[in-house]
């Protein structure tokens, strides 16, 4: 029988606390963001973001994708189809970077924060949040993807990697198909080639799972990296979802 921990054990284990996902991404190119997303995020700010647009990555390692980010929307760095003065672009990690960027005190806009994920929440609402295969190092994979639901924005997105097969049941069998169904029914589209979950239009999201803890000793899954497996009991109610309507 699988021995499930709790999320304060699980951020000591060495598949967590040792992850390199993250580390070198930057924001375009070969290894970067846009590539894994199938999407500029700093782009869709300038097309999508409010009057202070926001950026939150969770997960986020060294930040690299950030840092470029922040570089880009610097004053005196503007170029054309810029976002806006005053983005605010935020990463989350448990880790967090080795080393903060030399010029850090030029990018005021830049917040990079060392902490468990599910142990933070934000000061603000963010028009796009991220999790760049960072889900597969959480226990509560769930419980995250519902509270970022509610920090963004009522036109924002979030755009995190997700597989399902990952999520299981206490007597471990897979719960991939009820999860999805599930999440579908709070407005989520799962796009299965990329293992990417989107949400459009920030809201209240209730998921029909009660955590029941983490196997840290998972194995690989599809990224062929250690991953962590995520239990839940499903109690015999229906998701209810509230706030924006999804955008089309």
């Amino acid at each position: 029988m699988v021995r499930l921990i709790g999320d304060s054990e699980l951020t000591a284990s060495p598949v967590v606390a040792n992850s390199t996902m993250n580390r070198e991404r930057g924001l375009n190119g070969v290894n970067s963001y846009a590539r894994e997303l199938g999407f500029d995020p700093l782009d869709w700010l300038t097309e999508h973001g409010g009057t202070t647009p926001g950026w939150l990555d969770l997960c986020s390692g060294e930040g690299r994708a950030l840092v470029e980010a922040a570089r880009r929307a610097a004053p005196g760095a503007a170029r054309a189809g810029a976002p806006r003065a005053g983005v605010e672009l935020t990463g989350v990690d448990l880790v967090g970077p080795s080393a903060p960027p030399p010029d850090l005190a030029a990018l005021p806009h830049l917040r990079l924060v060392t902490a468990a994920v599910a142990d933070w929440a934000p000061e603000r609402s963010y028009d796009l949040i991220t999790c760049v295969h960072g889900l597969h190092y959480l226990g509560d994979q769930l419980g995250v993807i519902a509270r970022a639901a509610s920090w963004l924005t009522p036109n924002g997105r979030f755009a995190a990697h997700f597989d399902p097969e990952s999520v299981r049941r206490p007597d471990g069998s897979g719960a991939a198909r009820a999860v999805v169904a599930a999440l579908r029914a709070a407005g989520f589209e799962y796009r299965a080639r990329r293992h990417l979950l989107v949400l459009d239009g920030g809201r209240k999201v209730v998921l029909p799972f009660g955590y029941a803890g983490a196997d840290p000793a998972a194995g690989p899954n599809y990224t062929g990296q250690p991953a962590v497996g995520s239990y839940y009991r499903q109690p015999a109610r229906t998701p209810g979802v509230g706030g924006a309507p999804r955008r089309g």
